[in-house]
């Protein structure tokens, strides 16, 4: 193995934009990824089998699974009962969907591993459609949380690099397809919808599902899953 191949954790949840981010590690740095998913208590959790198929077929020989329940913390329609929001009209504020500190938890963890493995990059697949409702995907916060993980590891104390990289960022959601594409990702591995069916299928009617397919529309091309007629 090369030594000065730069080696990155991706936070790869099986859904389309960190999958987008993978492929752009892989493709468009030659990173040396280890994927990292989180059985976090979520509803969705059909994306942890779709982030383990999409780290095999990238070639990925080191993916991860943490466990830690936010559903103990509470606050989400994601890691309790209550209602996903369906066919919603955005009123500006923090979405009910909003899971309290998990990037902050899930960056932490994965700052972790990449002390442990040597990694310089932590990439997140945060953009613009995320941070305009999750304050946990601004870019402030991403930049801030960087200079905090060198303060508070050995990593960062021993003059070792650790960056959080969010390469989708400035992106909206017909961009991030359009450069999956380019890239070669295969869309119908990927899993966004908050509330699927027992089968894992999109409901069609959530705000991720919303936001999903009209990336697609937007380029003109269909999105590879199926979604309810209704």
């Amino acid at each position: 193995m090369n030594s000065n191949v730069t080696k990155a954790v991706i936070l790869l949840s099986g859904g389309l934009d960190s999958t987008t981010a993978l492929a752009w590690a892989i493709r468009e740095k030659a990173w040396q990824c280890t994927t990292l998913a989180f059985d976090y208590g979520q509803r969705h959790y059909v994306e942890l089998a779709a982030s383990a198929k999409i780290a095999d077929e990238n070639g990925i020989t080191d993916h991860r699974v943490i466990r830690v329940d936010l559903g103990v913390i509470g606050g989400s329609a994601l890691t309790t009962d209550l209602d996903v929001p369906k066919d919603a009209v955005e009123d500006g504020n923090i979405p009910v969907t909003y899971v309290p500190a998990r990037n902050l938890v899930f960056l932490s963890l994965a700052a972790g591993l990449a002390e442990t493995i040597g990694a310089k990059k932590i990439v997140i697949g945060a953009n613009i459609v995320d941070y305009s409702g999750y304050p946990d995907c601004r870019p402030e916060f991403l930049k801030a949380f960087s200079k905090t993980a060198l303060l508070g590891t050995k990593a960062g104390s021993e003059g070792r690099d650790m960056e959080v990289v969010a390469p989708l960022i400035s992106l909206n959601k017909s961009e991030i397809i359009a450069m999956g594409l380019k890239l070669g990702v295969d869309y119908s591995l990927t899993r966004s919808c908050y509330d699927p069916d027992d089968q894992g299928m999109p409901c069609g009617h959530c705000d991720s599902c919303h936001f999903r397919r009209a990336g697609f529309e937007a380029l003109g091309i269909s999105d590879p899953l199926p979604y309810p007629t209704i």
